[in-house]
């Protein structure tokens, strides 16, 4: 058989080049200024020993490596733990917030007492007629802390101020 004859009934593995390894990414001084305790590089190779000065320049072909940082890396129960004090953190300030904005008090104009026979929205009709009677009934319930439309004989009612 000849060679080629072979290559086709068994070939050769085919090695693709792959990517050549790069070193890890350094820390490099943004002013071009080497410290007394760093090294330089020349063509990604630490020059051994070889110091410099802090008033010497970098040329075109040197670069500043600085030792490698640690990376900080969290396990699954450190990544709950700092999300939880997150979370916590959010609905406290929630909490602060929303307790600590009140809104702003109506002013009260005066003071009626209801009649005998007396609805409230006869006395919103009477005391407030700029307003909608719904409205109204709304802002004297409102001043006055009432859940319902029912009110008794006798009963002192505030009165909200038009603005």
């Amino acid at each position: 058989m000849s060679a080629g004859a072979v290559g086709v009934l068994a070939p050769e593995s085919v090695r693709t080049p792959s990517r050549t390894a790069r070193p890890p990414l350094r820390l490099v001084a943004s002013h071009g200024m080497l410290r007394p305790d760093q090294r330089v590089v020349v063509d990604g190779h630490a020059v051994p020993g070889k110091r410099v000065d802090p008033d010497e320049r970098l040329g075109s072909d040197e670069r500043l490596c600085a030792p490698a940082l640690p990376g900080i890396r969290f396990t699954r129960r450190g990544r709950l733990v700092v999300t939880l004090m997150a979370t916590v953190a959010v609905a406290t300030l929630a909490v602060v917030l929303a307790t600590s904005v009140d809104a702003a008090a109506p002013l009260i104009d005066h003071a009626t007492t209801v009649s005998a026979g007396q609805t409230l929205s006869e006395v919103a009709a009477t005391q407030l007629p700029s307003l909608p009677i719904q409205d109204a009934v709304a802002r004297i319930q409102l001043v006055n802390g009432l859940n319902t439309s029912q009110v008794q004989a006798g009963q002192s009612l505030l009165i909200p101020a038009m603005p």
